[in-house]
């Protein structure tokens, strides 16, 4: 029986009403025990790192995360995250740039109702995790919650109270889990990824380091271009969310500065642009309409493709820590990590 470390954060899984609201009090142990099945999936032991709402989950949080399963990476087959579900896909996606190409799994998942509520799905989700996390061909960072398990990189909480909460975007599920089976998608059924594929007995690559001072910027109408000037103080990189499949506003201010100006003033001065589009699914592409094709080409710039904005955040968090030259920090952001970028040839 394979052995499993279940690393308990808090979130709504853990959570109980005191009378001020929900908050985190439930141990992962007695998480554990509250779903006996588990013990006829694998041999789980729990380490509590924290007790916290996800709201309060900070880039110094996934670090100590990422360093509990590199500590421990040898002693286990796998591990299953329990999370809270408003930050998880931020989490999911700095995990996929932290560990990257594990040959284990590193599964994360939750619940959108406390595990004593009556009408849970904490306990579903615990048990497929667990199951997921145990068959042989399971690999990388996922999130498998309400029976869908979805590539770190790629997921995003689509629904509040549902508890199908969580969709894979611009990328099929890597798999579905159906009472005791996973069915794996498509090309993972035939082990084709876009990936390098990994041999089982690769090593795994952990990082240690990341630069916090990413800002999404999500552009609305009207709004004046000194933004930029006014983030220098405080940030290195900005995502910026542009309009449609990559619309970015040609008016000048008050006082006749234009969005291209500030932006490229904000790389050429050797910070980070990102640019995405604020549309959900489908993608960027800067090349369609004139005001988006300036910026395609201009040096410093990087283009978020068809990537969801926190796996955009994570990434470039993770590029910057390792490196804050410019022409680095673009050969890593342009590296498909964990199924992040569309990638075939």
């Amino acid at each position: 029986m394979k052995r499993i470390l279940l690393i308990a954060t808090g979130g709504t899984i853990a959570s109980s009403e005191d009378g001020n609201g929900l908050s985190p009090t439930v141990t992962g142990e007695e998480l554990a025990q509250a779903v006996p099945e588990i013990a006829q999936v694998a041999h789980v032991e729990v380490a509590q790192l924290m007790n916290i709402d996800s709201t309060n989950m900070r880039p110094s949080d996934w670090l100590r995360i990422a360093r509990a399963i590199r500590d421990s990476y040898d002693s286990y087959d796998g591990f299953v995250v329990l999370h809270g579900t408003d930050t998880m896909a931020y989490t999911a996606a700095a995990l996929s740039y932290l560990i990257q190409e594990s040959p284990k799994p590193i599964v994360l998942t939750g619940s959108q109702k406390p595990m004593e509520n009556p009408f849970t799905d904490a306990k579903l989700n615990l048990y497929q995790s667990l199951l997921y996390a145990t068959d042989d061909r399971s690999r990388d960072i996922t999130v498998v919650f309400g029976g869908a398990v979805i590539a770190g990189t790629r997921a995003r909480k689509q629904r509040t109270m549902s508890f199908n909460a969580f969709k894979s975007v611009n990328y099929p599920s890597l798999a579905y889990v159906r009472n005791d089976r996973i069915i794996r998608s498509g090309e993972h059924m035939l082990g084709i990824r876009h990936n390098a594929e990994c041999a089982p007995h690769t090593e795994p690559r952990f990082f240690d380091a990341l630069d916090e001072a990413v800002f999404a910027l999500k552009l609305t109408p009207g709004m004046n271009p000194r933004i930029f000037e006014a983030l220098k103080a405080s940030y290195d990189a900005v995502i910026i969310e542009t309009f449609g499949i990559g619309g970015i506003p040609e008016y000048e201010n008050e006082d006749g500065l234009s969005f291209k100006q500030a932006i490229f003033d904000w790389v050429d001065s050797g910070r980070t642009a990102v640019i995405t589009t604020q549309v959900p699914e489908e993608g960027l592409d800067l090349g369609v309409y004139e005001v988006g094709r300036v910026y395609a080409e201009h040096p410093g710039i990087l283009k978020g493709d068809d990537m969801t904005t926190e796996a955009l955040v994570a990434k470039t968090m993770w590029a910057r820590g390792v490196s804050s030259d410019p022409k680095t920090v673009k050969e890593l952001f342009m590296q498909p990590i964990n199924f992040d970028r569309m990638d075939w040839d």
